[in-house]
């Protein structure tokens, strides 16, 4: 209850985790921002269905890679609503690419997943503090991934821009304390379309896992709505993956 009217900005919010997230956020009263960066009919239906629910929500295209534009969203959303009490860093990208062929890894490449994973998630933390600050208050979570934290996953630069997301929290928890919270989830595999053409490994790391399942949107989601309210948390790295890496 203490959520109802907060204001929660979403990064990637029209697909995925991200969907999710939005959805159940929208369904505790909080006012949901849902960015998108090429998404944008994904991201205006997720905000209709908000909409039609009784929530509040908008969408506000952004490419979180740019910080002028992750500025104008802040600036917007101040605009509109006055505050930003909440940050879900969620909008990444990856290559597929074999993990032996180090020829195939390009500076593109690197640049690409680097300025979206960790230099956007840097900038929209940027952007949202000295609002947060100001407020003597302020939550917010990265999305890892157990690539970050196993060195394995769809290609080596994301597995390597993703553990630089779990430094970035431990990091920026302690650069925003004692106001603003910083916490980390690192989901295992979740079943969204980052799998389409790719099911059958999907389907190998369910029975590979101790839960023998995969993970939905919606289980993360819970989990990040929880851990954003937390005010006892800050600078954790939890991982939520049915025990696929134990």
């Amino acid at each position: 209850m203490e959520w109802i009217n907060k204001v929660v900005i979403v990064t990637g919010g029209g697909t995925g985790i991200g969907q999710a997230t939005c959805l159940q956020l929208a369904e505790q009263g909080v006012k949901v921002v849902i960015n998108y960066s090429r998404s944008q009919l994904e991201a205006e239906e997720t905000a209709l269905q908000i909409i039609q629910n009784g929530g509040q929500a908008i969408t506000i295209q952004a490419d979180v890679s740019r910080q002028h534009q992750v500025q104008n969203m802040i600036t917007e959303v101040i605009n509109k609503y006055g505050r930003i009490d909440g940050l879900v860093n969620n909008a990444s990208i990856t290559r597929q690419l074999p993990f032996a062929d180090l020829e195939q890894i390009t500076d593109d490449i690197w640049d690409e997943l680097y300025n979206t994973n960790v230099k956007g998630m840097f900038y929209c933390a940027q952007a949202v503090a000295p609002w947060m600050k100001q407020a003597h208050q302020g939550s917010i979570i990265n999305l890892g991934s157990i690539a970050g934290s196993t060195g394995y996953g769809s290609s080596l630069p994301y597995a390597v821009s993703k553990g630089a997301v779990h430094t970035l929290t431990k990091s920026l928890a302690r650069a925003l304390s004692p106001h603003i919270r910083v916490n980390c989830i690192i989901p295992g595999a979740v079943d969204t379309r980052w799998w389409t053409g790719n099911e059958e490994k999907m389907n190998r790391l369910t029975t590979h896992s101790l839960l023998e399942r995969i993970s939905t949107p919606a289980d993360i989601a819970s989990l990040i709505c929880a851990i954003l309210q937390q005010e006892s948390m800050t600078g954790q790295l939890v991982t939520v993956d049915n025990g696929q890496t134990l």
